[in-house]
């Protein structure tokens, strides 16, 4: 039970260190590859550290959950760290209380909540943001659930420990194409939902903005959970993606095998890092009413995956 809660604690305080850590090497690695210097690796540490120092701003007319919601996001999407195998391969003592289904519903709740604080900010720009997170997140959601629903049936569960070691000691199940869809699925997903699909006019620019228009209105204190939730979200579902689906090898048990899985997983975030970064200067920048179409292809192979399945789980 003791090495059970060291565990849990050493992969919380992972996800703490790990995802600015990795929201930074991003942004410099991406600079890099358009011949700029970019910023420090280290620079998300000091945006949260600027954020916390100054106070809270509030739109005029606000209601409770404008002002909550930043708290709320951020508390949810942390408490996803202590359920899933995003740095341990082992189950922690609170993973009985979420499966799959679970943790993609907490994803949900997290967006849910952070689009109905947008709408009470009573912004135009960021009621915006909302509306255009909101239509595409129609889709993105249901395929999240989908896919993760496809792993948990060709695995035989829907405890995400059990699956990862399962995908990871089997290699007909990992060459499967139930697996090798959701797999496709969860990487476009994950693509969408970090912001990493090349958007034309993103960023802050009014035609392009969602994730940065839901959060337009808050500053300080509000702004530092709203970033640090967003970084943890990516990191939460990149390590999902690597540890299930794509690469869910090389992971240790105990305490000093669950120290050892911080730099392995900041291994693992290198590739994965890599690949975005390569796929977004290889595509051209879609129009913004072109995700649609994006997230209806994921939800199709989601879908595709549980027929390959039902008709037999077809091998390689």
């Amino acid at each position: 039970m003791y090495i059970q809660l060291g565990e849990t604690i050493i992969q919380v305080f992972g996800v703490l260190l790990l995802a600015p850590l990795v929201a930074g090497i991003y942004e410099n690695v991406k600079a890099k590859t358009e011949f700029r210097k970019g910023p420090s690796i280290f620079q998300p540490y000091y945006d949260l550290a600027k954020y916390l120092k100054k106070e809270k701003t509030s739109t005029e007319n606000t209601r409770l959950l404008y002002s909550w919601s930043p708290l709320i996001v951020f508390g949810i999407l942390f408490s996803i760290s202590f359920v899933i195998p995003v740095i341990i391969p082992v189950p922690t003592p609170f993973a009985p209380m979420v499966d799959f289904l679970g943790g993609a519903m907490l994803f949900s709740l997290a967006s849910v909540i952070l689009i109905l604080g947008a709408l009470d900010s009573r912004s135009n720009l960021a009621s915006m943001g909302a509306s255009r997170s909101a239509s595409f997140s129609a889709l993105a959601e249901p395929t999240l659930i989908l896919v993760l629903f496809s792993v948990a049936i060709e695995s035989g569960t829907n405890n995400p420990y059990i699956t990862a070691s399962l995908v990871s000691l089997n290699a007909p199940l990992y060459l499967s194409l139930t697996h090798i869809l959701s797999s496709v699925a969860f990487f476009m997903i994950f693509i969408f939902e970090t912001g990493k699909l090349p958007v034309e006019s993103s960023g802050l620019s009014e035609m392009g903005m969602i994730d940065e228009g839901r959060i337009y209105e808050y500053g300080g204190r509000n702004l530092f959970f709203l970033k640090y939730a967003s970084w943890i979200k990516q990191f939460l579902l990149g390590s999902v993606l690597l540890n299930i689906f794509i690469f869910p090898w090389f992971m240790q048990t105990g305490i000093t095998g669950s120290i050892l899985d911080i730099p392995i997983m900041l291994g693992k975030w290198l590739v994965l890092i890599v690949i975005i970064v390569f796929i977004e200067q290889i595509l051209a920048k879609v129009r913004l009413f072109k995700i649609a179409d994006f997230l209806a292809i994921s939800f199709i192979l989601a879908i595709l995956a549980l027929i390959l399945f039902k008709l037999g789980g077809t091998i390689i």
